[in-house]
């Protein structure tokens, strides 16, 4: 009995500084999924179903059915297929999850790993939203979008901060990053987060493209609303005001594919 426990206390610390070795510099791990297993973990996501998405006029309903975790990785599936919900009757259906209180967070880095899908209409996303709500309904809590593409722009990736204004109510800032040839469809890139007090700073494949230090929202003064925790999103919208409708040229159904999702803290 105490070799076993000695062999299992060895075996947990060799895993445990193998982990820390494998660590970026200057950080520490602290959430991930390596999609390893044959379904989604539900003890760190949770589904989004409904007909109403993130209240773009988007054409999808979100199901469970379109999540699969198969071959290490995390799909997420826009199929064009007649669908009768409780809420509405669409064309179009995907998937949408969620980490939240199962995966929220207050500054960090993120890394997720993927690969996106490509043509018009296509509109996948990772990106976070505030747990609590803090300083009250959207905007005036904050959205940060760690990724966004339009699929007739299959070579390039958005990040947005989005966060409320005393003047107009929503304001946001970003910048967008292009790849130096094909697209985002072609392999996995690593989309990257970097969020700490004060700043932010977005990567793609660790190239820096935007770093934000100046924001605001009407209930409190800077760094709120973003000095609060944060859950993790990731969808495939299909259609909606920003990328428009699909037409004849879009294939279905398409992906998007998560190769995995990382979390770190800065080390002590």
């Amino acid at each position: 009995m105490r070799k076993r426990l000695l062999t299992a206390l060895f075996g947990a610390l060799a895993f445990a500084v193998a982990r820390a070795a494998d660590d970026p510099a200057g950080w520490r791990l602290v959430w991930r999924d390596e999609f390893t297993g044959t379904a989604l973990d539900r003890t760190k996501w949770s589904f989004e179903v409904n007909a109403s998405g993130g209240g773009n006029h988007e054409l999808q309903y979100y199901v469970t059915n379109n999540a699969t975790v198969h071959d290490g990785r995390l799909f997420l599936e826009a199929r064009r297929e007649h669908y009768v919900g409780p809420q509405a009757t669409r064309e179009y259906t995907s998937s949408r999850v969620r980490t939240r209180l199962k995966g929220d967070w207050k500054y960090g880095r993120l890394d997720i790993r993927a690969k996106l899908p490509a043509g018009r209409g296509m509109w996948p996303a990772i990106w976070l939203m505030p747990t609590d709500d803090a300083y009250g309904g959207w905007p005036n809590s904050g959205e940060i979008d760690i990724m966004e593409l339009i699929g007739h722009e299959p070579g390039t990736v958005y990040g947005t901060l989005h966060y409320g204004d005393p003047v107009k109510r929503h304001a946001q800032q970003g910048a967008k990053y292009t790849l130096p040839s094909g697209a985002f469809a072609d392999d996995f890139h690593v989309f990257r987060f970097d969020w700490e007090p004060g700043q932010m700073r977005w990567y793609v494949d660790d190239r820096p493209y935007q770093t934000l230090t100046n924001w605001h929202t009407r209930a409190a003064s800077f760094p709120a609303p973003f000095d609060q925790r944060f859950y993790l999103i990731l969808n495939l919208a299909v259609g909606g005001d920003w990328p428009g409708a699909p037409d004849e040229k879009t294939a279905f159904p398409q992906a998007m594919a998560v190769d995995y999702v990382r979390v770190y803290r800065r080390a002590e």
